[in-house]
């Protein structure tokens, strides 16, 4: 009878330390570094941007450092009426690094008529851009959205001219949803 306990004795503790095993090797979604990727973002649209004005060689493409730029929150793609602290920081850390560029960023949450909700940022809709603009004689206007998948969120920054509307510069990248991100991501509901 001991000879048959013990292969089964063997099994038994084989299917437990690989089962052991199995839930350790399940790996934990590491972030980007966020700051790094909206850095990114920023100067893939000053690039494409300035690829433009000597491709094009377009006034409407051209951006001068001392014209005023806006930054917009970037918004939830399935409802760009919200955002989330990750649109707030992807924004500022946007604005941020168009700054260090050596281009004029304004600051636009001290206007009381943009469309600001707290806990939820500063969200231009279209018909706004332009009124903002002329407020703050704006050359153009960063906007942005987001998309939240199962283990990446995806987004899509965009320069926009804020007299027409028309983009000027695009860019569009993803990151790995870990902790951090995840955490970001989480948009107080207000009803």
């Amino acid at each position: 009878m001991t000879k048959r306990i013990i292969p089964f004795l063997i099994i038994s503790l084989i299917l437990v330390f690989n089962a052991g095993c199995a839930s350790k090797t399940k790996k934990e979604i590491e972030d980007a570094d966020l700051v790094s990727a909206s850095y990114n973002a920023a100067d893939a649209l000053l690039k494409e941007l300035a690829y433009h004005q000597r491709e094009n060689k377009t006034k409407m493409a051209y951006l001068h450092p001392t014209k005023p730029i806006l930054i917009a929150s970037f918004v939830n793609i399935d409802n760009v009426q919200t955002s989330s602290t990750f649109g707030r920081m992807i924004a500022e850390q946007v604005g941020s690094r168009i700054s260090q560029n050596g281009y004029k960023v304004k600051e636009i949450k001290l206007r009381n008529s943009v469309f600001v909700q707290e806990q939820m940022g500063e969200m231009l809709l279209s018909r706004e851009i332009l009124d903002i603009s002329n407020y703050y004689n704006a050359h153009s206007v960063v906007v942005g959205t987001y998309a939240v998948g199962k283990n990446t969120v995806y987004v899509t920054a965009k320069l926009i001219s804020a007299k027409n509307n028309v983009i000027l510069a695009s860019y569009d990248y993803s990151l790995p949803i870990g902790a951090n991100t995840q955490r970001l991501l989480k948009t107080k509901r207000r009803y």
